[in-house]
């Protein structure tokens, strides 16, 4: 009886160890940021401050993770009213229409120790396309509650033209006063969830 009992709770822990464990996004320790040069000489930043994302895995080097995350459009703040207006409009992200961005990973593929490429579909305006992040895993710790918490850097550049946010006006010197290609940053931290 003892055995048959040995044998079902070794059964239990392979099949809790085999699924995926969900970790949330801490937002707190957090950031979605942009930078896009203006008028050819210097480069503007900004970042939203509403935003959301969980992941799956069950792989401890998280080749299997599965990643959602969103965007609230109408959170975007450059230091600038006026500006911040204009980037909600239908110039640019017309976020009345579309309030949110959201992202959905295809593939995790690890490159090295603690880098990865991240593959997925981005949906900005309505409009998906195909999008890669180059990924930096930071580490694991535990903290004093007890759970495991994992930090990730995530870096690409978008062309805003794919995405319908063609707002395009010139310098005297021909030149762009926004560029069409955005720099775009997160600064992640995940807590796995019991």
């Amino acid at each position: 009886m003892k055995q048959i009992l040995l044998l079902l709770l070794v059964c239990c822990r392979l099949t809790v160890a085999g699924q995926p464990a969900t970790w949330k996004l801490d937002r707190v320790h957090s950031s979605v940021k942009f930078g896009v040069t203006h008028m050819l000489i210097s480069e503007v930043e900004g970042k939203f401050s509403s935003y959301d994302g969980t992941f799956k895995s069950a792989k401890p080097d998280f080749t299997d993770a599965v990643i959602n995350f969103n965007v609230d459009v109408l959170s975007i703040d450059t230091d600038d009213d006026n500006r911040d207006k204009h980037l909600r409009s239908a110039d640019f992200f017309n976020a009345e229409e579309y309030p949110k961005m959201t992202f959905k990973s295809t593939k995790f593929t690890r490159q090295d120790e603690n880098r990865y490429l991240l593959e997925g579909d981005l949906t900005i305006r309505g409009i998906t396309k195909k999008t890669n992040f180059n990924v930096t895993l930071g580490g694991q710790t535990t903290d004093s509650k007890g759970r495991t918490h994992a930090g990730f850097k995530a870096n690409t550049y978008i062309n805003r033209f794919d995405y319908n946010l063609k707002w395009d006006k010139k310098t005297e010197t021909g030149g762009m006063v926004v560029d069409k290609m955005v720099n775009v940053t997160l600064n992640l931290e995940f807590i796995r969830q019991p």
